[in-house]
């Protein structure tokens, strides 16, 4: 079954999410839960993990279909062992609220070397984060997702992705995302069926497709190579159709949620249609 969906708000409560994601026809989707953008957020009340947990079996969507997603300020990375330190409070808060609402896995950008450590350095420093993370959590996998490479952010190459799997000591509970806007602004064309399956060789061969949990279905505003992550509404960018019906086509990407990041909402219905259909 395909889990098609947008990332959806979860403003109030969790169980918002499911409404928002309900009303636009989704098989899958994604929230954040809690604030993108603080590093600190409320307690997760009581009352809001029974309401998320009974919209998720009334939906039904079960944990498989849903991709949480970090926080933007989490840096995994950090040299600076102060700001490290927030980071990984800020990241163990929401692997405890994936634990608490149900959810089995949670999307995390790799982070930043700052130009202060070298991309092998910073790799070896995020597995060593996740390592301490998985010891103090159970249940949750963390899923990473590559990036566009724009200033020095890890993870724009498979290989980068490769180098943190191979520190991280309980490969059980470590996948990862691919996100199609992110792809193409790094350098891969990806448009057509032989340039999709060529860049999925060489996921394959740097962390294997089998911990593959999750895509995010961007169009890109950035054209190949650029470095710009900045996603578009589908068909609108530099992608276009082809590649998300190619995806959706896909019997490997079958069993995971395939999540819509694109700007305009309004689209979402359409989208999500267009994908199922394809």
């Amino acid at each position: 079954m395909r889990f098609i969906g947008p990332h959806v708000s979860a403003a109030g409560s969790p169980a918002t999410a499911i409404a928002n994601a309900l009303s636009v026809g989704a098989t899958g989707f994604a929230l954040f839960v809690k604030n993108q953008r603080q590093w600190v957020g409320k307690p997760l009340p009581e009352a809001d993990a029974k309401a998320f947990a009974a919209a998720m079996a009334a939906a039904p969507y079960t944990a498989c279909q849903v991709l949480p997603h970090a926080g933007y300020l989490i840096n995994l990375a950090n040299p600076d062992p102060e700001k490290h330190a927030k980071s990984m409070a800020s990241f163990l808060d929401e692997l405890h609220r994936c634990e608490v609402l149900g959810l089995d896995r949670l999307n995390l950008h790799p982070g930043s070397h700052l130009n202060q450590l070298s991309p092998e350095a910073a790799c070896d420093r995020v597995a060593e984060s996740i390592n301490r993370a998985l010891t103090e959590t159970q249940g949750v996998t963390v899923v990473i997702e590559n990036t566009a490479g724009q200033g020095a952010y890890l993870g724009a190459k498979p290989s980068e992705l490769g180098r943190i799997l191979s520190g991280v000591e309980d490969k059980t509970r470590i996948g990862f995302c691919l996100d199609t806007a992110h792809t193409f602004a790094a350098g891969y064309d990806i448009r057509t069926p032989d340039g999709w399956n060529a860049f999925l060789d060489e996921v394959d061969a740097a962390v294997g497709l089998h911990r593959l949990r999750g895509l995010h279905l961007n169009d890109s505003k950035g054209a190949l190579g650029s470095h710009l992550d900045r996603h578009e509404s589908l068909g609108k960018g530099f992608l276009g159709w082809e590649l998300f019906e190619t995806i959706a086509r896909d019997p490997r990407m079958d069993g995971m949620p395939l999540i819509l990041e694109t700007p305009d909402d309004t689209l979402w219905p359409e989208e999500t249609r267009h994908l199922l259909n394809a």
